[in-house]
């Protein structure tokens, strides 16, 4: 535990230099003003939500997080997730289910399990991350085209109402300021990227269209301030049907902190982020984000790679950044209302595009045919369902593949017995009806099957050599499958002789009455050995005893 709390040595550089941390921060709370708005509004929770998600998880996962240059706050890919939580349990669950996703991150943290991030696949990464750019630009249809509301259970659907509607009742006005909006922080991003583009682009926006008099939807209110601490979330009886959603939440609050901060340590250069603190980080700011009227937060790569570009040096850079927000929402709430919700679609829109690594998807689809399919599944299912369903379905299809490529592995071939390629050795032993199988790679539940059916062709021998010191690993089902066989060629009255079995393989094997002859067989290291006794048994009469 003592490796996952804050340490003052970490905040010693930031005291003694706090310069550059602060600018940073600075530059980072004009990035991440309006991602807080337009996030907190796609939700369903408000603006308001957004920016107190933005201040108090940003706050606490500064401070316990495992990476000094992480920023946290409301996310696209969280957005997501929380609409249908939205809509079936309303606000109250979406703050019920954020608490209970912290708590869930936080016992992750305490049993180590930050690690296991390294081992998402990369085309599973790379799809849901397409297919969330994707869902977030859907999102923005109705307030891009001026649409109150538009129907539809899932984004793509209610992004094709709204689509309808437009050109029933069309508002050229809010899609000019999107668009105009979206273009700005494009180009102005690509060739001036340390300015806020974004919170310019948004102000003026503002400015333009309450100098025209144009009649589009606004913020509206926001508190000048943030609420007092609560936790009447929902009823005791409505937990149980809140458990699956916020393990959903935790789940993708986990992965995305994590790929950002490994992003971070990837940007920067001589650190390292640590994967269990970095959770009970985002564990302890996703309980204490619900508790101000916050949305789940998780470590957002946009603005982190912001904050390392910026100059950032350590943790304070990003408690500053939450700082300013919180300035913001006590000092200019009212200028922020006024705010109109096309020019942050407009935000977002802009975001969408830069999520999407035409070059990663490319190297992907061109590195294998299995890599591209689970890269397409997971980014069809992403846009036509959900991101964990995703997820679960891009991994499982990826294990499949991961298995049947080890599978293919696993050989059972007939070689020379010993180190040279003595094929007239070779030809003498098959006279004496003698003949050696190695089995090369593991022999496990997917290559077992077609393991039987070879060794069951064996015939004209009287011994079968089993050449197993390169069998690199074996399971339960595998050491069935090779009982079966041992006992199939021993009905037929051909003895086997085992070699260079490892001492955990033989275990296995013994464990569920593989080895042959019941065990009385002897088990040889050297596969001379194993030939010496298969001559004896072979120059026998056949039927005779052994």
């Amino acid at each position: 535990m003592r490796a996952l709390l804050p340490n003052w040595a970490e905040w010693r550089p930031a005291v003694r230099a706090p310069g550059a941390d602060l600018l940073s921060g600075l530059i980072v709370a004009l990035v991440a003003l309006p991602l807080a708005l337009g996030f907190g509004i796609s939700s369903g929770m408000g603006a308001a939500a957004g920016l107190a998600t933005a201040v108090v998880a940003g706050a606490v996962a500064a401070v316990f997080g495992g990476s000094r240059f992480q920023v946290s706050g409301p996310t696209g890919a969280m957005t997501v997730v929380l609409v249908p939580i939205f809509h079936r349990f309303g606000g109250s669950g979406v703050l019920a289910v954020g608490l209970l996703a912290g708590l869930v991150l936080v016992v992750l943290a305490i049993a180590g399990v930050g690690r296991a991030v390294r081992y998402m696949p990369a085309p599973v990464i790379e799809g849901f991350t397409a297919g969330i750019a994707v869902v977030i630009a859907l999102q923005q249809f109705p307030a891009a085209l001026g649409i109150a509301h538009a129907d539809g259970e899932k984004v793509w659907q209610s992004g094709f109402d709204a689509v309808r509607q437009y050109f029933s009742h069309p508002n050229p006005a809010s899609l000019v300021t999107a668009l105009v909006v979206a273009a700005v922080v494009l180009i102005g991003g690509r060739y001036l990227p340390k300015l806020p583009f974004a919170l310019l682009a948004v102000a003026v926006a503002t400015i333009v269209t309450r100098a025209a008099g144009l009649d589009l939807s606004l913020i509206g209110t926001i508190p000048s301030g943030l609420p007092a601490p609560s936790i009447g979330f929902v009823h005791l009886d409505q937990l149980g049907s809140l458990i699956a959603p916020a393990l959903a939440v935790a789940a993708l609050a986990a992965l995305e902190s994590l790929l950002s901060a490994t992003a971070a340590d990837a940007m920067a250069v001589g650190t390292r982020h640590n994967p269990d603190r970095e959770l009970l980080g985002q564990g302890l700011a996703n309980i204490a984000a619900p508790l101000f009227g916050g949305v789940p937060a998780t470590g957002a790569i946009a603005r982190t790679a912001v904050n390392v570009r910026s100059g950032a040096r350590t943790r304070l850079a990003a408690l500053a950044h939450a700082a300013v927000l919180a300035g913001i929402i006590y000092l200019a709430a009212s200028l922020v209302a006024q705010i109109p919700v096309a020019a942050l679609a407009g935000v977002l829109l802009a975001t969408t595009v830069r999520m999407v690594e035409t070059a990663s998807l490319a190297a992907i689809a061109r590195a294998s045919r299995g890599d591209a399919l689970i890269m397409v599944v997971t980014f069809t299912v992403t846009v036509a369902l959900d991101l964990v369903t995703a997820v679960a379905v891009g991994v499982g299809i990826a294990l499949l593949l991961a298995v049947r490529s080890v599978a293919k592995e696993a050989r059972l071939q007939q070689v020379p017995l010993d180190d040279a390629d003595h094929v007239a050795e070779e030809h003498a032993l098959l006279h004496e009806h003698i003949v050696a199988y190695r089995l090369d790679g593991p022999l496990f539940f997917a290559a077992a099957h077609r393991f039987l059916l070879e060794l069951a062709e064996v015939s004209d021998v009287r011994v079968v050599i089993l050449r197993m010191s390169h069998m690199s690993a074996l399971d339960t089902t595998g050491a069935l499958v090779l009982k079966d066989a041992i006992g199939k060629l021993e009905h037929r009255n051909i003895t086997v002789l085992i070699s260079g079995l490892r001492a955990d393989h033989r275990r296995r094997l013994a464990a569920v009455g593989a080895l042959p002859g019941g065990g009385e067989t002897p088990i040889f290291d050297h596969t001379p050995d194993a030939i010496a006794l298969a001559r004896e048994y072979a120059s026998r009469p056949v039927g005779a005893a052994r």
